[in-house]
């Protein structure tokens, strides 16, 4: 099976992308002797907390290249009879969580720099291409793909919006962005690193600023 990578090695030694995308996707793409090779099995959370980013950027790079990728119809033997009650009000819990995030109004805002042609809007699943820049509240960039110097150099960041490869705040926003539109955006914690933070780069609870302009659709 073909599987379309949704991350250079570069975009992941950045700060847009964080472990825990990672993690999840190689849950979802990868064999399960894979994973269990790899101690990658078992809930997100728990995972995210005992490998580092390197770690994570290691086991994609290697799934890339091995190309251990699940098949339509693998069935984890091992867990066919290993489901316990833990396991179930673990798997409640988080649906439970997930529930409450998604409930309530939008946890972004977006303020218009430059307007778009207001005519082709991206859908789930679309190839977008995005110049940005990351900020704390207080003003500190904590990752970019734009500098002065070598504009037109950069490749602007691709990745299929919707799809929860980046944090939910870019996906939702940019859906309601059009081609050539460039706006602020103001994250919520809860749509962004939430109480973790990042690595120590964005503390936890952090509200994020970013600039994005929507360069392309595909």
């Amino acid at each position: 099976m073909d599987v379309e990578l949704p991350w250079t090695e570069e975009v992941l030694k950045g700060e847009t992308v964080g472990k825990k995308e990672v993690i999840a996707w190689i849950q979802e793409h990868a064999t399960f002797q894979f994973l269990a090779e790899k101690k990658l099995k078992g809930a997100l959370k728990n995972i995210a907390k005992i490998k580092s980013k390197d770690d994570c950027i290691k086991f994609y790079v290697e799934l890339c290249e091995t190309k251990a990728f699940r098949k339509e119809g693998d069935v984890d033997e091992s867990s066919k009879s290993a489901a316990s009650a833990g396991d179930s009000v673990e798997k409640m819990t988080a649906a439970t969580a997930k529930l409450e995030v998604d409930s309530g109004p939008p946890k972004f805002k977006k303020s218009i720099q430059k307007k778009g042609n207001k005519i082709n809007y991206p859908q789930k699943g679309d190839t977008v291409k995005v110049y940005y820049k990351g900020s704390l509240e207080n003003g500190k960039v904590f990752d970019t793909n734009i500098h002065a110097q070598r504009r037109g150099k950069i490749q602007p960041l691709a990745f299929k919006v919707g799809k929860g490869i980046v944090i939910r705040g870019w996906d939702e926003a940019l859906l309601t962005m059009s081609l050539g539109e460039k706006a602020e955006i103001t994250i919520e914690p809860e749509w962004a690193y939430g109480k973790r933070g990042l690595e120590g780069k964005i503390p936890p609870n952090a509200r994020l600023i970013f600039e994005v302009e929507l360069m392309a659709i595909e």
